[in-house]
């Protein structure tokens, strides 16, 4: 009867055990894409508050993204593509920036519980300044080939391919330069669209372009110089 008694005693001290116990652990959520709300996707920022003759602080605000923590929050001069970054444990941050010049700016959503993290889309602005009427348009974002890419030419032709945007809306025409240094020539002065198809290429070649931007006012922008390689 003792051992009976034990057998059934040890039963129910090992199961109560278990209920008091730990309980596996439950995996972490990742965090959530931050949804951009201002300054809003390729407009002209008035909002600023002058600090200087030269710079304006800028308000950056997003829907608040579920399982974040923190926001790691980039923001890119987009005519000398220098970043800044900072952090916030808030949907939005005031940032100081340069007056009459374009940037672009994405979120990063981060959480101590995770590894992972979210990036949000990247969008455009132009941070105006004091009598500015006309704006310059954004640096063409180059499609392909992109920097360092390895391209295969057809019939020795290749396209070219960018987007164009202008606070403005006023972009008239693009200027393309292609060439085998870093300084490319003018290969097509007047184009209308955002593609240059049928451009001659040699293989085994290195090959330096970029695209200019010109808007109704005369304004240009500069994509800067990408460098690609024909197989």
């Amino acid at each position: 009867m003792r051992i009976v008694i034990l057998v059934v005693l040890t039963l129910i001290t090992a199961f109560g055990c278990k209920k008091g116990g730990s309980k596996p652990g439950t995996q972490e959520l990742p965090p959530s894409k931050a949804v951009l709300i201002s300054p809003a996707k390729n407009a002209v920022c008035i909002e600023g508050t002058s600090v200087s003759a030269s710079q304006s602080a800028v308000l950056l605000s997003w829907n608040a993204a579920s399982n974040t923590d923190t926001y790691e929050i980039v923001v890119k001069n987009l005519f000398t593509n220098a970043e800044s970054k900072s952090t916030s444990s808030q949907p939005s941050v005031s940032v100081t920036l340069l007056k009459n010049t374009p940037y672009s700016w994405y979120v990063i959503s981060k959480s101590a519980k995770a590894s992972s993290t979210a990036q949000s889309e990247v969008w455009k602005f132009y941070n105006s300044g004091e009598g500015a009427i006309s704006y310059a348009p954004f640096p063409a974002e180059i499609v392909s080939p992109v920097f360092d890419q390895n391209i295969n030419a057809v019939n020795s032709k290749v396209t070219l391919d960018w987007t164009g945007s202008d606070a403005d809306n006023d972009i008239v025409s693009y200027a393309v330069y292609l060439g085998t240094t870093s300084s490319p020539a003018l290969l097509n002065g007047n184009v209308t669209v955002t593609e240059l198809s049928n451009v001659t290429v040699t293989a085994n070649t290195p090959y330096f372009w970029k695209v200019i931007t010109k808007d109704s006012a005369g304004n240009t922008s500069d994509s800067g110089v990408y460098r690609f390689n024909v197989n």
